[in-house]
Order: structure tokens, then sequence, then C-alpha cells
């Protein structure tokens, strides 16, 4: 399919997804979410795909959400009451999109290549890995436009960054470099402009090289799921139904190749479907 906001290409069998609207530093619009959703689906539904790397096109990774056009540029009606149950669908579209990200059944990476401001910050945080070249910047810029956080940011950025660096960005709202963003735990590498791409196809293949693609679907889903659970049983209940899935399936194979000292060959399909007990895309309704 041909996208209007993004350019899609595919090195073996990980998926690049480039933000494509250079001329507007790669600014989000509601059409971008729209696209970066589909694409997600797509993604999923494709078992020769077992990775995703995002970048922009251009000088910027995503200058944040398109200010330009009338109208609440953050896709919401501004005539439903918040109070009222119409709310279920007027939500915000990096919301839509990240949450579509949480849900997704392959590894997520982020190569930022540039400017990164907002929505194209908080679009980061529900991907696996986020590497930079030295031209990246970041900001939570919210408070500085009078608006919150969005995204669901306020979930996952505490959980990545720790509390005092999420309020110290939050409120703050400054924009600050890759370096920064290092530190703070944001990225987990600096690379050169040059080589970016190269080293997050180098992190997918680390990913996917010799590995089921059921058990890293299933254990994305269980690491990012659980950081919400209120005791380790939960965890325990559903790792244990999860186990005896592939136990029986991929496991067999992964445990007589291992014996036999040779590469494995799994078999199970993402589009095979969740086994019981980890309902991935499920999703709790909006009150």
């Amino acid at each position: 399919m041909i996208y209007e906001t993004l350019e899609i290409e595919d090195r073996a069998d990980v998926r690049i997804v480039r933000l494509n609207r250079p001329d507007n530093m790669n600014a989000f619009t509601p059409t971008m979410a729209e696209d970066l959703i589909h694409a997600l689906d797509a993604a999923d539904a494709d078992d020769n795909v077992r990775a995703l790397i995002f970048t922009g096109s251009g000088r910027a990774f995503c200058a944040g959400m398109d200010l330009s056009p009338d109208g609440n540029v953050f896709g919401l009606d501004e005539t439903i009451d918040p109070a009222s149950p119409e709310m279920e669908r007027n939500r915000d579209t990096g919301g839509t999109v990240v949450l579509r990200m949480f849900r997704m059944k392959k590894p997520l990476i982020g190569a930022i290549n540039g400017a990164s401001v907002g929505v194209g910050t908080t679009m980061q945080l529900p991907m696996d890995a986020r590497i930079a070249s030295p031209f990246a910047k970041f900001g939570f810029v919210f408070s500085q436009r009078g608006i919150t956080l969005e995204s669901c940011a306020s979930w996952f950025l505490p959980r990545l960054v720790g509390m005092a660096k999420a309020l110290e960005w939050s409120l703050s709202g400054r924009v600050f470099g890759a370096d920064e963003a290092l530190d703070g735990g944001l990225i987990s590498e600096i690379v050169e402009a040059d080589t970016l791409i190269d080293r997050a196809l180098e992190i997918a293949a680390g990913f996917t090289a010799g590995t089921s693609p059921m058990s890293v679907a299933i254990n994305r889903q269980l690491l990012w799921r659980m950081m919400g659970a209120s005791h380790p049983m939960e965890a325990h209940k559903v790792e244990s139904r999860t186990m005896l899935h592939t136990s029986t399936r991929d496991g067999k194979e992964g445990v007589q190749s291992f014996l036999e000292k040779r590469s494995a060959e799994f078999a199970d399909k993402i589009s095979d479907g969740a086994p019981m007990g980890l309902n991935w895309d499920n999703e709790p309704a909006f009150e």
C-alpha cells in the first residue's frame, strides 16, 4: 500500500517505516496516525515481517503535532463534553497510535535521526529499543504549549526513565539533546547518522535471528503488560499458561535442536493467534 505520510521499505524480515513529510519536518497529523495504525496492522498480519524500525525522512524524526490546520489539531471533537459517554470516541490521535504499538507482536525499534518533540517523542515510548543520531533532539514540550501530556506518556515515561526524570522533563517542557536522552535512559545508544539504520538493523537481527516469532511476541507482551500488575502472582498465572502453550509447540523444537546441536526450525506463526491467557488484542474500555 502507498501511504500519504509514510514510506515503507523491507530489508529481509525487517520493515523500515519512515515518517515522510520532510517539508514539514514530519509533523504529525491525524492522517499520519491513520497511516501508522494501518502499517502496524499490516506488519502484525504478515508472518514474513519479524521487526519494525521507525525513522524520519530528511533532517527530522517528527517535529510534533502539525499546528497549522484549523480546528482541533489533536483530532479531538471540541463539541463533546469531557464528562459525556461520547468521550469513548473522542481520543487523542497520538494515544491511539501508541496503544496500537503497545499491542504489537513484533519488536519495535526507534532510529531517531533528528528533531523529535511532543508526539514525536511520546510515540517512541512503547518501542522496545531507541537509538539516536547526535543530531537528535527530544522534548515533552506540552507545558510550554499550555496542554497536557498525551499518547499515554504519563503511563510510559516514568516506567522507562523513573519518576524524577519524567517530572523534570515534563514539567519544564524543555528540549534536550541526545547526550541527555542517553544519560536519562530514554535512548540506549548514540550512533553516527550515516550508520543509524545499519545499527538499527543489527538490533533487529538480535531480536529475530534464531528466535521463535511466537516466543518473541509473547515475551514482549508479558513484559509490557506486567509493568502494571499489582502482584507477581498475576505474572505467575499468565506465564504458566503461556509456558504450557509454547512448551508443547515451538518449545519442543527448541529443546530438540539444542540437544542435537543444530539450528532450530520454529513453525509457530503469529497469525495463528495468541495462546490462552494472553489476549494480546484486548484493550480496556475508554471511560
